[in-house]
């Protein structure tokens, strides 16, 4: 088929509206568009058929997790090009020829087909979120969720993440390595909470441990770490005896809703309320403010998204759902605040720092790719592809506004009035 790119692009801007930001590749080896920049190959036509049946993110997604679309150049620049094109389009819908209604527009979709070649489209990855059971944020369909996405293999994980497997945002100095910003990290959340020796901590996904190893070593705290992922919990105890603080950290497979052995000094919830979900938020702020002694303090480290001029409209992103976050969801910081609020919780401080998120992204990405045939040969083609993708795609949303990431510092202020916080409550960002 000659000039398979010239055809493809003049038919993807008839249909866009608009011309195409990215130069494109296609199977054939021709090539159209601007020049100078990354390039979008399109190296099977078994990616229009996707793309037709699931017009939108979702139809990329799968093209690019199957290998049958992939990026030559700057993928963070080609991501920013093509950021109007999938994010802020929005919707999906039901097939590409339903959802034109204009003859030029129709005829564009039926040579889009043609080009495209038998139909019909392939079948979802293997990778992709399929057969959940229960209700949305069911304690058994949390597991599921939670399995799907960190029960992917410790090595993996230790891959991209480095030595110190802290899986959220660090918190970076200008000359800092993503060792030191992850421990510098740590210790500003157990500043903020006023870790003590001999304080019972209760650290909600607790990952692989390493908050809870943190406030153990460097506090002396008493620490209880619950996860629903068990390849976490074992990978965390073993850690935790090779550090010798067997008689300092417990860790349990346990929903949080499922703590009853309170009351806790401080809580720390490290990214961990985005697998919350909107319906159950509540449920978790005073789940948490129930576990806390008067005067205990809860760090909620969270990200958030910028709200929608109609909250009612507001769809969990699609890629996100099929194949990182099963059933994960971002709220506006405001309310996240005032859910805490709701639940009895003195907010005393919150602290936005999205762009230290970008930057850990960045540097993560930068390790998958270093090691990319090893990060394959751990879990799959599709599993790599699917973490470089969303974690480049996260790391521009983070740098533009699209979404945040905020620590809010909440207490459990007695009827007294003493929140027991500093006058000047910023010191914590100078250790003393």
């Amino acid at each position: 088929m000659a000039d398979a790119a010239s055809r493809l692009t003049t038919l993807a801007e008839e249909l866009l509206g608009g011309p195409l930001p990215v130069r494109l590749r296609a199977w054939d080896g021709s090539e159209a568009g601007p020049a100078g920049g990354p390039v979008l190959i399109v190296r099977d036509r078994r990616a229009l058929r996707r793309m037709i049946w699931k017009p939108g993110e979702l139809g990329l997604a799968r093209a690019w997790v199957a290998g049958e679309i992939d990026v030559e150049g700057d993928l963070y620049e080609l991501l920013d090009r093509l950021s109007g094109l999938l994010w802020e389009r929005g919707g999906e819908s039901r097939g590409l020829l339903e959802s034109v209604r204009d003859p030029r527009l129709r005829a564009a979709a039926r040579a889009l087909l043609r080009l495209a070649g038998p139909l019909p489209p392939p079948q979802p990855p293997a990778e992709e979120m399929r057969g959940r059971s229960g209700s949305r944020h069911s304690r058994r369909r949390d597991k599921q969720a939670i399995s799907h996405h960190y029960d992917v293999g410790n090595d993996f994980y230790a891959l991209v993440l480095g030595p110190s497997m802290v899986y959220s945002c660090a918190y970076w100095t200008e000359d800092g390595t993503l060792e030191e910003a992850q421990h510098d990290k740590l210790d500003l959340i157990a500043r903020k909470l006023n870790v003590k020796e001999g304080d019972r901590l209760l650290d909600v996904g607790c990952g692989w441990g390493s908050m809870a190893i943190h406030a153990a070593r460097e506090y002396g705290a008493r620490v209880v770490g619950v996860t629903l992922s068990r390849e976490q919990a074992a990978f965390a105890r073993k850690r935790i005896a090779e550090e010798g603080l067997t008689d300092l950290i417990e860790i349990r497979v346990q929903d949080y809703r499922d703590v009853t052995d309170g009351p806790y000094d401080a809580i720390s919830s490290i990214g961990m309320a985005e697998h919350v979900g909107a319906v159950k938020y509540r449920e978790y702020a005073d789940t948490l403010y129930a576990l806390l002694k008067p005067g205990g303090r809860l760090l909620n480290h969270q990200i958030s998204r910028r709200p929608e001029p109609d909250e009612e409209a507001y769809e969990v992103d699609v890629f996100i759902d099929a194949y990182v976050f099963p059933d994960g969801e971002l709220a506006p910081m405001g309310r996240t605040l005032s859910t805490l609020e709701d639940a009895g919780f003195e907010v005393r401080d919150v602290e936005a720092i999205r762009e230290h998120y970008a930057l850990t992204l960045r540097r993560w990405v930068g390790n998958l790719e270093r090691d990319w045939d090893r990060a394959v040969r751990l879990t799959s083609p599709g599993r790599a592809r699917i973490w470089r993708l969303y974690m480049a795609a996260s790391a521009v949303s983070f740098e533009r506004n699209r979404i945040g990431v905020n620590q809010f510092l909440a207490v459990k202020t007695p009827v007294s009035g003493v929140s027991g916080t500093a006058l000047r409550p910023r010191v914590w960002n100078e250790k003393v």
